[in-house]
């Protein structure tokens, strides 16, 4: 009896049989917390006014210090409503970096007159899904076995020539804008309809659509998107920076007619704030909003 030999694979049928790997690979830059806090307003009308001089003194220098920063800088910001009264952000270089950051905010004196409401741990993040797809099919045209030393060499050369190039939006400077919007959001991963499932070609076509949208507002608005798997509870965090705050619900409610969003995305709770430089501080917690 013959037997009949499996004929070498062609170069690229690993692409045609849907063999490359499913994940799209990332750049990471800033680890970023966001600190939510209740301000005990009560408590803090009630000491003299030279020891809440004394004390915003003593928070104004830190909060200026973190302000100042080279390398992952902070800012305060006076939130709207009732989910919160300051929220502090946090640009740092390592994760280290932001648990000290939370440690000189928990050692001011005015730590004892604030409480939590939530908080945001994640990273700044870019996504490549172009730059995945064209990486992971040259290599497949070349016959290189995905996740191979080789295939791991091209991968890291990829991600290297990448982050060179994308440094300033994976370690960006604080943006100065007077208001911000923070949200989480998550991609559906339900048995209707499941983000995850989707060929990466399609999940790529799809957020070029979305991207679109925010190319039209980038006078507009600053947009710094955070990757959050695996530390907090939602996938991902949205923070956009404007001196306008209605440009947030007219770019928002924009992108909800986009496919990605329409379909497959879950949004958290929204937060908006406006920027309290640190010299501002005793201003804004005697009761009088800071001018920009």
């Amino acid at each position: 009896m013959s037997r009949t030999m499996n004929p070498t694979p062609p170069a690229g049928a690993a692409v045609e049989a849907g063999q490359l790997p499913a994940v799209p690979l990332t750049l990471e830059g800033y680890p970023t917390l966001h600190q939510m806090m209740r301000f005990r307003w009560t408590a803090w009308r009630a000491l003299p006014e030279n020891d809440r001089r004394e004390i915003v003194g003593e928070a104004e220098r830190v909060l200026a210090e973190m302000e100042g920063r080279t390398h992952g800088q902070s800012a305060l910001f006076s939130l709207l409503g009732h989910k919160g009264d300051l929220m502090f952000l946090h640009f740092r270089e390592t994760f280290d970096q932001l648990n000290q950051a939370e440690l000189d905010i928990a050692r001011l004196r005015l730590n004892d007159f604030m409480e939590p409401a939530t908080s945001y741990l994640s990273v700044i993040e870019l996504g490549l899904y172009e730059s995945s797809l064209k990486t992971y099919k040259a290599m497949a045209d070349r016959g290189v076995e995905p996740h191979s030393d080789e295939w791991k060499k091209g991968i890291e050369e990829t991600i290297s020539r990448q982050k060179e190039a994308m440094k300033p939006r994976l370690f960006p400077a604080m943006p100065p804008n007077r208001y911000i919007c923070f949200y989480p959001m998550d991609r559906k991963r339900g048995e209707d309809k499941n983000w995850y499932t989707l060929p990466m070609e399609e999940r790529q076509r799809q957020m070029n659509e979305h991207g679109l949208v925010g190319r039209r507002y980038a006078g507009e608005v600053k947009q710094i998107i955070t990757g959050s798997i695996g530390f907090d509870d939602w996938e991902w965090g949205v923070d956009l920076f404007a001196d306008d705050p209605l440009v947030f619900k007219k770019l928002i409610y924009e992108m909800r007619f986009d496919h990605v969003s329409a379909v497959y995305a879950l949004f958290g709770t929204f937060y908006i704030g406006l920027r309290c430089p640190a010299n501002r501080l005793h201003d804004l917690l005697e009761g009088n909003l800071p001018q920009s």
